[in-house]
């Protein structure tokens, strides 16, 4: 029984240890930059994709309503 308290004791200790740390900076919000729109060009490649993967700078013919909207709206909740 004592083996076992200390087995738990020692994983404790090395699982505090090896956690990782909290950033100490605020998450930023993500900004829309001229990289990572994407184009629509005849003269561009098309990529072959094999398996999962980030492209950058896709060639598409159509990408939406690029603009941020802030929410005016309240909770839910009773009045």
């Amino acid at each position: 029984m004592w083996a076992q308290i200390i087995v738990w004791i020692v994983t404790t200790v090395l699982s505090a240890l090896l956690a990782p740390k909290p950033r100490t900076q605020e998450a930023q919000p993500g900004q829309i930059g001229d990289k990572d729109v994407p184009i629509a060009s005849q003269d561009a490649p098309i990529p072959v994709l094999f398996g999962t993967r980030v492209i950058s700078g896709p060639n598409v013919v159509w990408y939406g309503d690029v603009q941020v909207k802030p929410i005016k709206k309240k909770g839910g909740g009773k009045k």
